[in-house]
Protein backbone atom coordinates (compact mmCIF):
# COMPACT_ATOMS: atom_id res chain seq x y z
CA UNK A 1 0.00 0.00 0.00
CA UNK A 2 2.81 2.32 0.97
CA UNK A 3 4.26 1.82 -2.14
CA UNK A 4 1.14 2.48 -4.42
CA UNK A 5 0.96 5.95 -2.78
CA UNK A 6 4.12 6.77 -3.12
CA UNK A 7 3.98 5.92 -6.73
CA UNK A 8 0.16 7.09 -7.53
CA UNK A 9 -0.41 9.75 -4.59
CA UNK A 10 1.08 13.05 -4.61
CA UNK A 11 1.66 15.33 -1.46
CA UNK A 12 -0.23 18.60 -1.12
CA UNK A 13 2.54 20.68 -3.09
CA UNK A 14 2.43 17.91 -6.21
CA UNK A 15 -1.32 18.65 -6.23
CA UNK A 16 -1.77 22.74 -5.58
CA UNK A 17 0.45 23.03 -8.61
CA UNK A 18 -1.15 20.64 -10.87
CA UNK A 19 -4.63 22.57 -9.44
CA UNK A 20 -3.10 25.95 -9.93
CA UNK A 21 -2.00 25.23 -13.66
CA UNK A 22 -5.39 23.08 -14.13
CA UNK A 23 -8.76 24.93 -12.28
CA UNK A 24 -8.12 28.04 -14.92
CA UNK A 25 -8.48 25.88 -17.96
CA UNK A 26 -11.41 23.49 -16.29
CA UNK A 27 -13.15 26.99 -15.49
CA UNK A 28 -12.57 28.54 -18.36
CA UNK A 29 -13.96 25.39 -20.48
CA UNK A 30 -16.38 24.81 -18.32
CA UNK A 31 -17.87 28.53 -18.76
CA UNK A 32 -17.62 27.72 -22.99
CA UNK A 33 -19.70 24.61 -22.46
CA UNK A 34 -21.87 26.27 -20.64
CA UNK A 35 -22.99 28.76 -23.11
CA UNK A 36 -22.79 26.17 -25.73
CA UNK A 37 -25.65 24.88 -23.63
CA UNK A 38 -27.42 27.63 -23.39
CA UNK A 39 -27.35 28.25 -26.29
CA UNK A 40 -28.60 24.68 -27.61
CA UNK A 41 -31.03 24.96 -25.10
CA UNK A 42 -31.88 28.63 -26.91
CA UNK A 43 -31.90 27.64 -30.57
CA UNK A 44 -34.05 24.14 -29.01
CA UNK A 45 -36.55 26.49 -28.00
CA UNK A 46 -37.50 27.42 -31.78
CA UNK A 47 -38.17 23.69 -32.84
CA UNK A 48 -36.34 20.04 -33.97
CA UNK A 49 -35.60 21.44 -37.32
CA UNK A 50 -33.55 24.67 -36.25
CA UNK A 51 -31.67 22.20 -33.33
CA UNK A 52 -30.57 19.97 -35.70
CA UNK A 53 -29.47 22.19 -38.75
CA UNK A 54 -27.06 24.37 -36.38
CA UNK A 55 -25.96 20.94 -34.70
CA UNK A 56 -24.75 19.12 -38.25
CA UNK A 57 -23.16 22.65 -38.99
CA UNK A 58 -21.49 22.86 -35.49
CA UNK A 59 -20.19 18.95 -36.21
CA UNK A 60 -18.64 20.14 -39.35
CA UNK A 61 -17.31 23.35 -37.55
CA UNK A 62 -16.22 20.44 -34.75
CA UNK A 63 -13.92 19.00 -37.44
CA UNK A 64 -12.49 22.45 -38.44
CA UNK A 65 -11.69 23.38 -34.36
CA UNK A 66 -9.95 20.07 -34.15
CA UNK A 67 -7.61 19.88 -37.01
CA UNK A 68 -6.75 24.34 -35.58
CA UNK A 69 -5.77 22.12 -32.65
CA UNK A 70 -3.59 19.53 -34.38
CA UNK A 71 -1.98 22.68 -36.43
CA UNK A 72 -1.34 24.85 -33.21
CA UNK A 73 -0.50 21.34 -31.00
CA UNK A 74 2.46 20.40 -33.31
CA UNK A 75 4.39 23.35 -32.44
CA UNK A 76 3.08 23.13 -29.05
CA UNK A 77 5.04 20.06 -27.90
CA UNK A 78 8.67 22.25 -28.83
CA UNK A 79 7.09 25.42 -27.08
CA UNK A 80 6.29 23.45 -23.69
CA UNK A 81 10.01 22.32 -24.23
CA UNK A 82 11.56 25.52 -25.14
CA UNK A 83 10.31 27.33 -22.34
CA UNK A 84 11.42 24.65 -19.59
CA UNK A 85 14.70 25.31 -21.54
CA UNK A 86 14.76 28.93 -21.47
CA UNK A 87 15.12 29.27 -25.14
CA UNK A 88 12.96 32.33 -26.01
CA UNK A 89 13.54 32.20 -29.80
CA UNK A 90 13.04 28.86 -30.58
CA UNK A 91 9.57 29.46 -28.49
CA UNK A 92 9.55 32.80 -30.77
CA UNK A 93 9.83 30.40 -33.70
CA UNK A 94 7.11 27.65 -32.59
CA UNK A 95 4.36 30.42 -31.84
CA UNK A 96 4.89 32.15 -35.73
CA UNK A 97 4.48 28.01 -36.99
CA UNK A 98 1.32 28.16 -34.92
CA UNK A 99 0.08 31.19 -36.49
CA UNK A 100 0.64 30.48 -40.12
CA UNK A 101 -0.88 26.89 -39.90
CA UNK A 102 -3.55 27.78 -38.15
CA UNK A 103 -4.88 30.46 -40.91
CA UNK A 104 -3.86 27.75 -43.33
CA UNK A 105 -6.29 25.30 -42.36
CA UNK A 106 -8.57 28.47 -41.76
CA UNK A 107 -8.68 29.13 -45.46
CA UNK A 108 -8.60 25.69 -46.56
CA UNK A 109 -11.79 25.28 -44.12
CA UNK A 110 -13.75 28.16 -45.51
CA UNK A 111 -13.15 27.70 -49.42
CA UNK A 112 -14.83 23.93 -48.63
CA UNK A 113 -17.72 25.18 -46.73
CA UNK A 114 -18.09 28.08 -49.28
CA UNK A 115 -17.99 25.84 -52.26
CA UNK A 116 -19.70 22.28 -50.56
CA UNK A 117 -21.27 23.83 -47.51
CA UNK A 118 -25.39 22.69 -48.30
CA UNK A 119 -23.78 18.97 -49.49
CA UNK A 120 -21.67 18.00 -46.25
CA UNK A 121 -24.95 19.33 -44.32
CA UNK A 122 -27.03 17.26 -46.22
CA UNK A 123 -24.46 13.79 -45.52
CA UNK A 124 -26.47 14.06 -41.89
CA UNK A 125 -29.93 14.36 -43.15
CA UNK A 126 -32.17 11.13 -43.42
CA UNK A 127 -35.84 11.32 -43.98
CA UNK A 128 -37.17 8.07 -42.58
CA UNK A 129 -40.50 9.98 -41.70
CA UNK A 130 -41.41 11.47 -45.01
CA UNK A 131 -42.52 15.24 -43.17
CA UNK A 132 -39.99 17.28 -45.63
CA UNK A 133 -38.16 17.76 -42.03
CA UNK A 134 -35.17 16.90 -43.33
CA UNK A 135 -34.94 19.84 -46.35
CA UNK A 136 -36.48 22.52 -43.52
CA UNK A 137 -33.19 21.26 -41.37
CA UNK A 138 -30.85 21.59 -44.50
CA UNK A 139 -32.05 25.20 -44.75
CA UNK A 140 -31.20 26.71 -41.69
CA UNK A 141 -27.85 24.43 -41.32
CA UNK A 142 -27.20 26.84 -45.01
CA UNK A 143 -28.12 29.78 -42.97
CA UNK A 144 -26.89 29.23 -39.90
CA UNK A 145 -23.00 27.78 -41.80
CA UNK A 146 -22.62 31.22 -43.98
CA UNK A 147 -22.27 33.28 -41.53
CA UNK A 148 -20.57 31.27 -38.53
CA UNK A 149 -18.20 31.09 -40.94
CA UNK A 150 -16.75 34.72 -40.14
CA UNK A 151 -16.00 33.64 -37.05
CA UNK A 152 -13.42 31.24 -38.07
CA UNK A 153 -10.20 33.48 -38.60
CA UNK A 154 -10.17 35.07 -34.82
CA UNK A 155 -10.88 31.73 -33.51
CA UNK A 156 -7.36 30.64 -35.18
CA UNK A 157 -5.58 33.79 -34.21
CA UNK A 158 -7.04 33.29 -30.95
CA UNK A 159 -6.06 29.06 -30.30
CA UNK A 160 -1.79 30.58 -31.96
CA UNK A 161 -1.77 33.14 -28.63
CA UNK A 162 -3.29 31.43 -25.95
CA UNK A 163 -1.64 27.86 -26.62
CA UNK A 164 1.61 30.10 -26.05
CA UNK A 165 0.57 31.95 -23.03
CA UNK A 166 -0.19 28.98 -21.74
CA UNK A 167 3.07 27.14 -22.36
CA UNK A 168 4.76 30.06 -19.84
CA UNK A 169 1.94 28.72 -17.11
CA UNK A 170 0.21 31.91 -17.76
CA UNK A 171 -3.58 30.34 -17.97
CA UNK A 172 -5.33 33.01 -16.53
CA UNK A 173 -5.70 35.49 -18.77
CA UNK A 174 -7.19 32.84 -21.83
CA UNK A 175 -9.94 32.04 -19.27
CA UNK A 176 -10.71 35.79 -18.62
CA UNK A 177 -11.05 36.32 -22.16
CA UNK A 178 -12.80 33.64 -22.29
CA UNK A 179 -15.02 34.43 -19.84
CA UNK A 180 -15.58 37.78 -21.28
CA UNK A 181 -16.29 36.70 -24.76
CA UNK A 182 -18.83 33.43 -23.96
CA UNK A 183 -20.58 35.78 -21.16
CA UNK A 184 -21.03 38.28 -24.71
CA UNK A 185 -22.12 35.41 -26.49
CA UNK A 186 -25.09 34.51 -23.98
CA UNK A 187 -26.30 37.80 -24.14
CA UNK A 188 -25.94 38.11 -27.74
CA UNK A 189 -27.61 34.87 -28.20
CA UNK A 190 -30.83 36.26 -25.71
CA UNK A 191 -31.24 39.16 -27.52
CA UNK A 192 -30.78 37.90 -30.86
CA UNK A 193 -32.53 34.37 -31.46
CA UNK A 194 -35.86 35.88 -29.65
CA UNK A 195 -35.28 39.55 -30.68
CA UNK A 196 -35.70 41.85 -27.26
CA UNK A 197 -37.26 45.50 -27.59
CA UNK A 198 -36.45 47.12 -30.72
CA UNK A 199 -33.95 44.02 -32.01
CA UNK A 200 -35.22 42.00 -34.50
CA UNK A 201 -36.10 37.91 -33.84
CA UNK A 202 -33.74 36.61 -36.19
CA UNK A 203 -33.83 32.97 -34.77
CA UNK A 204 -30.72 30.98 -36.30
CA UNK A 205 -29.28 33.78 -38.00
CA UNK A 206 -28.98 35.71 -33.98
CA UNK A 207 -27.22 32.30 -32.97
CA UNK A 208 -24.92 32.63 -35.46
CA UNK A 209 -24.18 36.08 -35.40
CA UNK A 210 -23.43 36.18 -31.67
CA UNK A 211 -20.93 33.36 -32.11
CA UNK A 212 -19.15 35.53 -34.22
CA UNK A 213 -19.00 38.64 -32.13
CA UNK A 214 -17.83 36.97 -29.29
CA UNK A 215 -14.74 35.19 -31.26
CA UNK A 216 -13.69 38.52 -31.97
CA UNK A 217 -13.85 40.37 -28.55
CA UNK A 218 -11.83 37.00 -27.19
CA UNK A 219 -8.95 37.70 -29.79
CA UNK A 220 -9.06 41.18 -29.02
CA UNK A 221 -8.34 40.86 -25.48
CA UNK A 222 -6.01 37.90 -25.60
CA UNK A 223 -4.24 39.41 -27.85
CA UNK A 224 -3.60 43.08 -26.86
CA UNK A 225 -2.56 41.26 -23.30
CA UNK A 226 -0.09 39.53 -24.92
CA UNK A 227 1.01 42.36 -26.47
CA UNK A 228 1.01 44.85 -23.46
CA UNK A 229 2.99 42.27 -21.36
CA UNK A 230 6.08 41.50 -23.41
CA UNK A 231 7.99 40.44 -20.08
CA UNK A 232 5.58 37.82 -19.57
CA UNK A 233 5.41 36.74 -23.38
CA UNK A 234 9.13 36.84 -24.46
CA UNK A 235 8.23 34.91 -27.17
CA UNK A 236 6.80 38.23 -28.85
CA UNK A 237 10.00 39.62 -29.03
CA UNK A 238 10.74 39.59 -32.63
CA UNK A 239 8.25 37.56 -33.68
CA UNK A 240 6.68 39.93 -36.04
CA UNK A 241 9.87 41.22 -37.39
CA UNK A 242 10.45 39.13 -40.29
CA UNK A 243 8.10 36.29 -41.40
CA UNK A 244 10.18 33.12 -41.65
CA UNK A 245 11.70 30.90 -39.43
CA UNK A 246 15.19 28.55 -39.31
CA UNK A 247 14.67 25.73 -41.67
CA UNK A 248 15.88 22.94 -39.24
CA UNK A 249 13.36 24.21 -36.98
CA UNK A 250 10.24 24.26 -39.43
CA UNK A 251 11.65 20.97 -40.53
CA UNK A 252 11.86 19.32 -36.91
CA UNK A 253 8.47 20.67 -35.97
CA UNK A 254 6.64 19.63 -39.24
CA UNK A 255 7.75 15.80 -39.25
CA UNK A 256 7.03 15.54 -35.65
CA UNK A 257 4.00 18.16 -36.01
CA UNK A 258 2.37 16.51 -39.27
CA UNK A 259 0.66 13.13 -37.62
CA UNK A 260 -0.18 15.23 -34.86
CA UNK A 261 -1.85 17.79 -37.39
CA UNK A 262 -3.51 14.47 -39.49
CA UNK A 263 -4.32 13.09 -36.63
CA UNK A 264 -6.68 16.21 -35.06
CA UNK A 265 -8.22 16.25 -38.70
CA UNK A 266 -8.93 12.67 -38.96
CA UNK A 267 -10.02 11.56 -35.36
CA UNK A 268 -12.88 14.72 -36.08
CA UNK A 269 -13.06 13.61 -39.05
CA UNK A 270 -14.00 9.75 -37.71
CA UNK A 271 -16.17 11.17 -35.13
CA UNK A 272 -18.67 13.20 -37.53
CA UNK A 273 -18.74 9.79 -39.78
CA UNK A 274 -19.49 8.40 -36.78
CA UNK A 275 -22.55 10.61 -36.33
CA UNK A 276 -22.97 10.37 -40.10
CA UNK A 277 -23.64 6.89 -39.63
CA UNK A 278 -26.17 7.14 -36.27
CA UNK A 279 -28.11 9.58 -38.94
CA UNK A 280 -29.39 7.14 -41.19
CA UNK A 281 -31.61 6.08 -38.14
CA UNK A 282 -32.94 9.18 -38.96
CA UNK A 283 -33.23 12.70 -37.84
CA UNK A 284 -34.44 12.38 -34.27
CA UNK A 285 -31.47 9.91 -33.27
CA UNK A 286 -29.51 13.28 -34.78
CA UNK A 287 -31.45 15.93 -32.36
CA UNK A 288 -31.06 13.21 -29.51
CA UNK A 289 -27.45 12.68 -30.18
CA UNK A 290 -27.22 16.68 -29.87
CA UNK A 291 -28.49 17.17 -26.69
CA UNK A 292 -26.70 14.11 -24.97
CA UNK A 293 -23.64 15.55 -26.90
CA UNK A 294 -23.88 19.02 -25.50
CA UNK A 295 -24.71 17.95 -21.83
CA UNK A 296 -21.66 14.98 -21.80
CA UNK A 297 -19.11 17.80 -22.99
CA UNK A 298 -20.28 19.90 -20.13
CA UNK A 299 -18.71 16.61 -17.96
CA UNK A 300 -15.64 15.70 -20.53
CA UNK A 301 -14.16 19.20 -19.72
CA UNK A 302 -12.43 18.07 -16.65
CA UNK A 303 -10.64 14.90 -18.44
CA UNK A 304 -9.98 17.07 -21.47
CA UNK A 305 -8.12 19.72 -19.50
CA UNK A 306 -6.78 17.39 -16.88
CA UNK A 307 -5.15 15.88 -20.23
CA UNK A 308 -3.99 18.67 -21.61
CA UNK A 309 -2.37 20.02 -18.37
CA UNK A 310 -0.40 16.53 -18.14
CA UNK A 311 1.31 17.68 -21.91
CA UNK A 312 2.21 21.20 -20.36
CA UNK A 313 3.89 20.03 -17.01
CA UNK A 314 5.50 16.62 -18.23
CA UNK A 315 6.94 18.42 -21.44
CA UNK A 316 8.27 21.35 -19.31
CA UNK A 317 10.06 18.03 -16.93
CA UNK A 318 11.43 16.57 -20.00
CA UNK A 319 12.16 20.34 -21.35
CA UNK A 320 14.46 20.21 -18.59
CA UNK A 321 16.06 16.81 -18.50
CA UNK A 322 14.32 15.94 -15.21
CA UNK A 323 13.00 12.58 -16.98
CA UNK A 324 12.25 10.47 -13.81
CA UNK A 325 10.40 13.75 -12.11
CA UNK A 326 8.43 13.74 -15.60
CA UNK A 327 7.37 10.14 -14.86
CA UNK A 328 6.67 10.12 -11.38
CA UNK A 329 4.21 13.50 -12.03
CA UNK A 330 2.77 11.13 -15.12
CA UNK A 331 1.66 8.12 -12.87
CA UNK A 332 0.08 10.63 -10.13
CA UNK A 333 -1.57 12.82 -12.84
CA UNK A 334 -3.14 9.61 -14.56
CA UNK A 335 -4.49 8.42 -11.71
CA UNK A 336 -5.93 11.50 -10.23
CA UNK A 337 -7.55 12.30 -13.78
CA UNK A 338 -9.55 8.87 -13.61
CA UNK A 339 -10.47 9.46 -10.07
CA UNK A 340 -12.11 12.63 -10.60
CA UNK A 341 -13.80 11.52 -13.73
CA UNK A 342 -15.17 8.72 -12.22
CA UNK A 343 -16.73 11.07 -9.15
CA UNK A 344 -18.02 13.45 -12.29
CA UNK A 345 -19.57 9.92 -14.40
CA UNK A 346 -21.35 9.09 -11.16
CA UNK A 347 -22.81 12.77 -10.88
CA UNK A 348 -23.80 12.33 -14.45
CA UNK A 349 -25.88 9.14 -14.39
CA UNK A 350 -27.89 11.07 -11.69
CA UNK A 351 -28.61 14.45 -12.83
CA UNK A 352 -28.24 13.12 -16.63
CA UNK A 353 -31.84 12.45 -17.01
CA UNK A 354 -32.88 16.25 -16.39
CA UNK A 355 -31.36 18.22 -19.15
CA UNK A 356 -32.92 16.69 -21.77
CA UNK A 357 -36.96 17.82 -20.76
CA UNK A 358 -35.94 21.36 -21.05
CA UNK A 359 -35.85 21.16 -24.75
CA UNK A 360 -38.61 21.97 -26.81
CA UNK A 361 -39.01 18.73 -28.78
CA UNK A 362 -40.85 15.53 -28.46
CA UNK A 363 -40.56 12.69 -25.85
CA UNK A 364 -38.82 10.28 -28.41
CA UNK A 365 -35.88 12.68 -28.20
CA UNK A 366 -35.86 13.62 -24.41
CA UNK A 367 -35.87 9.32 -24.05
CA UNK A 368 -33.27 8.58 -26.71
CA UNK A 369 -30.96 11.78 -25.06
CA UNK A 370 -31.37 10.12 -21.96
CA UNK A 371 -30.23 7.28 -22.61
CA UNK A 372 -27.20 8.34 -24.54
CA UNK A 373 -26.10 10.46 -21.99
CA UNK A 374 -26.25 7.38 -19.33
CA UNK A 375 -23.81 5.23 -21.49
CA UNK A 376 -21.34 8.45 -21.93
CA UNK A 377 -21.68 8.26 -18.40
CA UNK A 378 -20.24 4.48 -17.97
CA UNK A 379 -17.10 5.05 -20.40
CA UNK A 380 -16.20 8.39 -19.05
CA UNK A 381 -13.44 6.98 -16.68
CA UNK A 382 -12.39 4.79 -19.28
CA UNK A 383 -12.27 7.87 -21.20
CA UNK A 384 -10.34 9.87 -19.08
CA UNK A 385 -7.39 7.00 -19.14
CA UNK A 386 -6.95 7.11 -22.46
CA UNK A 387 -7.02 11.27 -22.94
CA UNK A 388 -4.27 11.11 -20.44
CA UNK A 389 -2.18 8.12 -22.06
CA UNK A 390 -2.81 9.97 -25.32
CA UNK A 391 -1.00 13.36 -24.01
CA UNK A 392 1.21 11.57 -22.11
CA UNK A 393 3.05 9.82 -25.43
CA UNK A 394 2.37 13.30 -26.98
CA UNK A 395 4.05 15.00 -24.66
CA UNK A 396 7.70 13.03 -25.54
CA UNK A 397 7.05 13.84 -28.87
CA UNK A 398 5.81 9.95 -30.20
CA UNK A 399 3.91 11.61 -32.80
CA UNK A 400 3.15 8.74 -34.50
CA UNK A 401 2.20 7.01 -31.85
CA UNK A 402 -0.19 8.78 -30.86
CA UNK A 403 -1.86 9.21 -34.50
CA UNK A 404 -1.79 5.11 -34.54
CA UNK A 405 -3.70 5.20 -31.25
CA UNK A 406 -5.94 8.07 -31.72
CA UNK A 407 -6.82 8.60 -35.27
CA UNK A 408 -6.25 5.15 -37.00
CA UNK A 409 -7.66 3.16 -34.01
CA UNK A 410 -10.65 5.49 -34.81
CA UNK A 411 -10.87 4.69 -38.47
CA UNK A 412 -9.95 0.59 -38.14
CA UNK A 413 -11.81 0.11 -35.50
CA UNK A 414 -14.84 2.71 -34.67
CA UNK A 415 -16.18 3.99 -38.00
CA UNK A 416 -16.36 0.52 -38.71
CA UNK A 417 -18.39 -0.45 -35.89
CA UNK A 418 -20.76 2.03 -36.11
CA UNK A 419 -21.22 1.82 -39.57
CA UNK A 420 -22.28 -2.27 -39.51
CA UNK A 421 -23.94 -1.79 -37.00
CA UNK A 422 -26.64 1.24 -37.27
CA UNK A 423 -26.74 0.33 -41.19
CA UNK A 424 -26.76 -3.36 -41.40
CA UNK A 425 -28.53 -4.26 -38.28
CA UNK A 426 -31.73 -4.29 -36.40
CA UNK A 427 -30.05 -3.96 -33.05
CA UNK A 428 -31.81 -0.21 -31.42
CA UNK A 429 -29.69 3.20 -31.81
CA UNK A 430 -29.02 2.98 -28.05
CA UNK A 431 -27.57 -0.27 -28.17
CA UNK A 432 -25.46 0.90 -30.76
CA UNK A 433 -23.88 3.74 -29.03
CA UNK A 434 -23.13 1.50 -26.36
CA UNK A 435 -21.20 -0.63 -28.49
CA UNK A 436 -19.24 1.64 -30.39
CA UNK A 437 -18.52 4.02 -27.68
CA UNK A 438 -17.54 0.31 -25.88
CA UNK A 439 -14.64 0.08 -28.20
CA UNK A 440 -12.65 2.58 -26.10
CA UNK A 441 -11.70 -0.06 -23.63
CA UNK A 442 -9.42 -1.41 -26.01
CA UNK A 443 -7.73 1.86 -26.13
CA UNK A 444 -7.47 1.65 -22.83
CA UNK A 445 -5.09 -1.62 -22.82
CA UNK A 446 -2.79 -0.41 -25.28
CA UNK A 447 -2.74 2.92 -24.03
CA UNK A 448 -1.63 0.91 -20.35
CA UNK A 449 1.17 -0.72 -22.14
CA UNK A 450 2.26 2.35 -24.48
CA UNK A 451 3.00 4.56 -21.15
CA UNK A 452 4.09 1.85 -18.79
CA UNK A 453 7.51 1.18 -22.32
CA UNK A 454 8.74 4.88 -21.01
CA UNK A 455 9.03 5.38 -24.68
CA UNK A 456 7.60 8.64 -24.57
CA UNK A 457 10.87 9.61 -21.75
CA UNK A 458 12.45 11.89 -24.24
CA UNK A 459 14.49 15.32 -24.11
CA UNK A 460 13.76 16.87 -27.77
CA UNK A 461 15.21 20.54 -27.31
Amino acid sequence: MHKFRQKYIGDKAFYKRYLMLAIPMIIQNAITNLVSFLDNIMVGQLGTEQMSGVAIVNQLIFVYNLAVFGAVSAASIFGAQYFGKGNHKGHMYSFRFKLYAALLVTAIAMTLFITNGTGFISLYLTDTAGNGATEVALAYGKEYLEIVMIGLIPFAVTQAYATNIKETGQTFVPMVASFAAVGSNAVLDFLLIFGIGPIPKLGVAGAAIATVMSRYIETIIVVLWAHKNRDKNRYLEGAYRGIGMPFGEFKTIFIKGLPLMLNELLWAAGMTTVTQCYSVRGLSVIAGLNIATTITNLFNIVFIQLGACISIVVGQYLGAGELEKAKDADNKMIVFSVFCCSVMAAVMLLVGGFFPQIYNTTDEIKSLATSFIAVSAIIMPFCAFTHSSYFTLRSGGKTLVTFLFDSVFTWVIVVPVAFVLAKYTAIGIVAVYFLVQATELIKVVIGYFMVKSDVWLVQMV
